[in-house]
């Protein structure tokens, strides 16, 4: 257990970690890498490139150490990064290659700052976090073994249909290579996959939101085109499905996860809100809607460039006349003259434009895309009265956004 003089220690190393987090997370990876390089086949390298991982993981410590008196105010986070690791088969001895680094890093970077009670103090804290992921984890493993279909680790599973939804976004369908079905999921959640890239030899994993509600037979994902050339791993995952997995091919697939997931249990109404390719995890939420005859009040609110680029519009008005209930509006950045229609806008998402057609009594509000325009949603909607607890939101990549 650890003592109250090892957290009086962990809490007086919060200004350097506000300060020199990030510069103590990117040696940590750094180190980490040198001595142990088969875990580049576990880390998303393109995040490592942009920085986006380095960033996420300072956060995590800090947010860490200035909660070390009651760690139990970070389970929300605790848990998304727990779905995270069982979608990338992470295992408890992972737990003990990254505390030996992590901790070697703190000495290292703080130098002579670093004295050995600090390190103690340090070692304590990072294997009661350890212990807290690890028991997560295990749980989340054991439910998704426990399932019809389910399994743990990578699963072959063959691309039956590749489908282009738009200018830069496909769908593939996935079929369990051996026959079997596949585990049940929760609208909202995703799935991990991971493919070899000749330009890195490496394997590398990445998590696509599931965009079909469930069906006991096969997964979609809908993957958008991202730049990714000359090396940089960011981006080589999507040209990749895009450019070479064609149909027939067999990819490994992790079992579905995430906590980003709609409430089946309420019968409130809801309105979507999503910017791009972050429509998908919605998307599936919409379509388990349709598919159980629900009654309740839906309102779809999308935003993306333009037309081209705009993917599932069909899919979306064969829904909305399946689902009475609902309704939509559509953002683009520019708008074309034949587009001139009710429930079509030119610019960015404005919730304020819609008001009282978006603000709903006793709605949840789920919001989805790139972490500027969730920002900008939670915050229009806090100024409009929504209370932070009817926002749930999911960023793609790394979490950096912590709102309330």
């Amino acid at each position: 257990m650890i003592t109250n003089e090892q957290k009086e220690l962990i809490k007086a190393t919060v200004p350097v970690l506000r300060k020199h987090g990030v510069a103590l997370t990117t040696h940590f990876y750094s180190r980490m890498f040198t001595h142990n390089p088969e875990l580049k086949n576990v880390f998303n390298m393109g995040n490592q490139g942009n920085g986006k991982q380095q960033l996420s993981l300072a956060l995590a410590v800090l947010a860490y150490a200035e909660h070390i008196e009651d760690p139990s105010v970070l389970v929300s986070a605790v848990t998304k990064i727990g779905h995270k690791h069982v979608s990338l088969d992470i295992r408890p001895e992972h737990y003990a290659i990254v505390g030996k680094h992590l901790l070697a890093s703190i000495g290292e970077v703080l130098g002579e700052g670093a004295t050995d009670e600090l390190i103690e103090a340090w070692a304590v804290a990072y294997q009661q976090l350890a212990d807290l992921m690890t028991g997560l984890e295990k749980s989340l493993y054991s439910e998704a073994v426990a399932k019809e279909g389910g399994w743990t680790g990578w699963r072959p599973f063959i691309v039956k249909q590749k489908v282009k939804e738009s200018e830069e976004i496909t769908s593939f369908y996935l079929y369990p290579a051996d026959g079997g079905k596949v585990a049940d999921f929760l609208p909202g959640q995703y799935i991990s996959l991971r493919l070899f890239l000749p330009e890195l030899n490496l394997l590398q994993p990445r998590q696509y939101s599931l965009s079909s509600a469930p069906n006991g037979s096969h997964y979609r994902i809908s993957v958008k085109r991202e730049p990714g050339a000359g090396g940089n791993p960011n981006g080589m995952i999507s040209n990749r499905l895009h450019d070479a997995v064609q149909e027939g091919e067999v990819i490994e697939v992790a079992p579905p996860a995430g906590d980003f997931i709609l409430d089946t249990g309420k019968s409130t109404p809801v309105v979507f809100v999503s910017g791009g390719v972050g429509q998908t995890p919605l998307l599936s939420m919409l379509e388990y809607l349709a598919g159980t005859n629900s009654d309740r009040e839906v309102v779809w609110v999308h935003g993306c460039r333009n037309k081209k680029v705009h993917a599932f519009r069909e899919p979306l008005t064969t829904l909305e006349t399946q689902h009475g209930g609902l309704r939509k509006h559509i953002f683009y950045d520019t708008l074309d003259e034949d587009m001139q229609v009710e429930g079509v806008y030119e610019g960015i998402v404005e919730l304020g434009k819609l008001k009282e057609q978006a603000l709903l009594e006793g709605a949840d509000y789920y919001v989805c895309g790139p972490a500027p325009f969730i920002e900008k949603q939670f915050q229009d909607l806090t100024a409009m009265g929504i209370p932070a607890t009817a926002i749930h939101y999911e960023e793609f990549g790394p979490a950096s956004l912590v709102l309330s």
